[in-house]
C-alpha cells in the first residue's frame, strides 16, 4: 500500500503529513514531495523572522499552486526564487481545497510569520468549491466523500464559518444524505456525460463545438457562489496588515480558449477595485504561445500543470514581483 499524503487536521479538513519524504506515481514518471513540519510542501521550515534583507512572500492556493504532477523544485513558486534574488517564497499550497480552507490555513498557520506580501493565487475552480460541504476523492482506488469547512453569506453581509471541527470520517458516495446532495461537489456538471466523453477521448473537439462554460457562476455579479467568494476574498485581504496581490489562475480551457474567460477576468477586476488588492492576471501571458504550446502546459491525462506551465507562471509574476520589491516598504 502506498504511504498516505495526508492526514486530518480539524480546521482545514487535512494537509501533507508534516515531515513527509514520498515520491508519488504518475503518468509522467512519478515527482518527489516533500512536506515541512507545517504540513505543507516546502524544503524548508516556516520559520517567523525573516532574514536580513529579504524579501518574503506567503503564498495560498490549491492543487496548481502545490504541484500537484511535480517536484517542489519544478513549482512556480521555486522558480520565482530561484530567478529572484532576495526572494523568498513560502508556498502553503493545499491539493483539492477552496479558498475558503486556504483563508483558514492562512489564519491558523500563517499568524507570527514575518512577510511583505501576501498572495492569494485563486484558481478559477475554487468559486465552486466554497459553496460546497462535501467533496469526492479518490482513494485506494474507490471515490469516497470526505467534508470540509464553509462559510454561509448572512443576510447582514457576514459570514459565519460551519463544519469544524471537520468530521473525519469518510462517506460512500451512496450514503450521502439526499438533502446534502446538492452540497457535493463532485468536480463539475453532468458528471456522468463528462465520464463518456473523456473515456471516447473527444472532450477538446466537444468543449470547442459546445464553446462550453465551465464556471456560469462567474457570469453574474450577483450570483450567490460568487457573493460567497467574494466575502471571503474581501474579508482576508481587509484582515491582511500586508499588500495583498490576487493572482486568478485559469483553467485549461481558458488557457487554450475553448471557453470565454471574459466572466471571471470581469468579477475579480472588480473585487481587486472593491477590496483595494492588486490583481495580477497571468491569462494573457499564455495566450502568447501558440495552440500547440499551450496543450503542452497540462499532461496527457492529468489536467493539472506541467512543469512548462509553472515556467511561464514565473515568468509572468517575475515582473510584477521585482516591481513590488524595489518600491519603498511601508514602515512596519
Amino acid at each position: 500500500m502506498s504511504r498516505p499524503l495526508f492526514e486530518y487536521h480539524p480546521v482545514l479538513g487535512y494537509r501533507f503529513v508534516p515531515g513527509l519524504k514520498a515520491r508519488v506515481p504518475h503518468e509522467a514518471g512519478g515527482y518527489l514531495v516533500r512536506a515541512n513540519a507545517a504540513g505543507f510542501r516546502s524544503e524548508r521550515e516556516f520559520t517567523p523572522a525573516r532574514p536580513e534583507g529579504a524579501y518574503r512572500v506567503l503564498l495560498f492556493g490549491d492543487s496548481f499552486t502545490a504541484g500537484d504532477g511535480v517536484s517542489n523544485r519544478d513549482r512556480y513558486s521555486d522558480l520565482l526564487e530561484g530567478r529572484i534574488p532576495g526572494l523568498q517564497v513560502f508556498n502553503f499550497g493545499l491539493p483539492g481545497s477552496g479558498t475558503d480552507q486556504q483563508y483558514l490555513a492562512w489564519r491558523e498557520m500563517a499568524g507570527g510569520i514575518e512577510h511583505d506580501l501576501l498572495v492569494i493565487a485563486v484558481q478559477v475552480e475554487n468559486i465552486r468549491r466554497v459553496a460546497a460541504r462535501l467533496r469526492t476523492f479518490e482513494a485506494e482506488g474507490r471515490e469516497v466523500v470526505l467534508a470540509k469547512p464553509y462559510f454561509t453569506l448572512e443576510e447582514h453581509g457576514g459570514l459565519s464559518l460551519h463544519q469544524v471541527p471537520v468530521p473525519r470520517e469518510p462517506l460512500r458516495p451512496e450514503d450521502v444524505p439526499p438533502d446534502q446532495l446538492r452540497h457535493l461537489d463532485r468536480g463539475g456538471d453532468h458528471a456522468l456525460v463528462r465520464k463518456v466523453v473523456n473515456k471516447l477521448g473527444v472532450k477538446e473537439m466537444v468543449q470547442t463545438l459546445t464553446r462550453y462554460q465551465p464556471l456560469p457562476a462567474y457570469d453574474r455579479a450577483d450570483h450567490p457562489d460568487w457573493r460567497l467568494m467574494h466575502a471571503i476574498l474581501s474579508r482576508w485581504a481587509a484582515e491582511s496588515a500586508a499588500p495583498v496581490l490576487l493572482i486568478p489562475v485559469p483553467l485549461y480551457q481558458y488557457v487554450e480558449e475553448t471557453s470565454s474567460s471574459e466572466g471571471y477576468q470581469q468579477r475579480f477586476r472588480e473585487l481587486a477595485g472593491h477590496t483595494g488588492a492588486m490583481l495580477h492576471d497571468p491569462l494573457p501571458d499564455f495566450h502568447r504561445l501558440g495552440k500547440a504550446e499551450r496543450r503542452q502546459l497540462r499532461f496527457a491525462r492529468d489536467i493539472h500543470p506541467t512543469p512548462a506551465w509553472h515556467r511561464v507562471m514565473a515568468d509572468s509574476l517575475a515582473p510584477r514581483l521585482e516591481s513590488l520589491m524595489s518600491a519603498p516598504r511601508p514602515a512596519s
